[in-house]
């Protein structure tokens, strides 16, 4: 795919600080957020709730930042930060088959362990967002859809045509660069998490670069949340600290 944007210094301005906020403030206030979270939760039957509201919430004025970076760069066009129509779709078909795939199978299987009061390989990362009830599973599901249309947007969409646009980077070193960043977002996870998250990254990155469109990678990762925080049964308190 071919990026070409050019930022006005408004609009330069927003994304330094921006990405900024992105690669050295939210690692740190989400591992903070995510252990307060931790603290809170088993005397706090709201807790989970605000702090999903806080995160959809804040996810949202990321794109309103990208929204008001756009108004004030007309030489970015829809296209550079990947708002575009997907192409070569028989390119990544199979990939996208295969994952497909992969997630219902994975699915399956994993409920099935959870079932049997096995702890679920990676759950014991995110053990504190998983919904215990219906309205924190309606959370949930607000979070999932966010995090996937909001994360693409800004981690692959804007990150990575600022790299190229402003840093000067080839197409695949500023998408290594962006997902480096998007893999920090979730330091709350552990190095587990990480490496699992790094993995679904550079897989949606891949995607991404193949069709020069965010949809698939949206829908992908609307799905890939959708299976993790609603689909999972939630983790007893027994289960994660065997898995821990």
């Amino acid at each position: 795919m071919s990026i070409s944007a050019s930022f006005s210094s408004p609009g330069l301005f927003l994304t330094v600080a921006l990405t900024a906020y992105l690669a050295f403030v939210s690692p740190w206030l989400g591992r903070r957020q995510y252990d307060r979270l931790a603290s809170r939760r088993a005397h706090d039957p709201r807790a989970l709730t605000r702090a999903y509201r806080l995160w959809i919430a804040e996810e949202w004025v990321w794109v309103t930042v990208l929204a008001l970076i756009l108004v004030l760069s007309p030489g970015i066009d829809l296209a550079d930060v990947g708002l575009a129509k997907p192409d070569n779709l028989g390119r990544v078909a199979p990939m996208i088959a295969g994952m497909s795939g992969a997630l219902v199978i994975g699915t399956v299987l994993l409920r099935h362990l959870a079932r049997t009061g096995r702890a679920v390989p990676g759950q014991a990362a995110v053990a504190e967002l998983m919904p215990r009830t219906s309205g924190e599973r309606w959370h949930a599901l607000a979070m999932a859809v966010t995090a996937g249309v909001c994360e693409e947007i800004v981690y692959r969409g804007l990150l990575i045509a600022f790299g190229v646009g402003v840093l000067g980077l080839g197409t695949a070193a500023a998408a290594a660069l962006a997902l480096v960043v998007f893999v920090a977002g979730h330091l709350y996870q552990g190095w587990k998490g990480l490496v699992v998250v790094a993995l679904l990254g550079f897989w949606l990155t891949t995607v991404y670069l193949s069709t020069g469109s965010l949809l698939l990678p949206i829908m992908a990762h609307i799905l890939i949340d959708v299976r993790g925080l609603v689909c999972m049964p939630a983790p007893t308190r027994k289960t994660v600290g065997h898995a821990a």
